[in-house]
């Protein structure tokens, strides 16, 4: 299992065009990849759990990422995050 953590920087923090778009990138993969904040972890293939989370700038929020490809989920996560929030 690979984990990673990120401080949002979009002003307008994950809004429903950037969760849409992750849910994609995390919907290319076959691991299991979660997203969270604080105590919460949703199911980052699903918007309205990632929507629910309400992440506005200066928040970090948390990945995990477990299964046959998570070097590649996280990889590409990874330069998503860093490219849109």
């Amino acid at each position: 299992m690979k984990t990673l953590s990120y401080t949002i920087t979009d002003e307008q923090g994950i809004h429903a065009r950037p969760a849409g778009e992750l849910v994609k990138v995390a919907k290319s993969f076959t691991c299991e990849i979660k997203i969270g904040k604080g105590e919460t972890m949703v199911d980052a293939k699903k918007i309205f759990g990632i929507m629910g989370l309400g992440a506005k700038k200066g928040e970090v929020v948390n990945l995990s990422f477990s299964g046959d490809d998570e070097e590649q989920a996280f990889t590409a996560v990874e330069e998503f995050l860093k490219n849109n929030l």
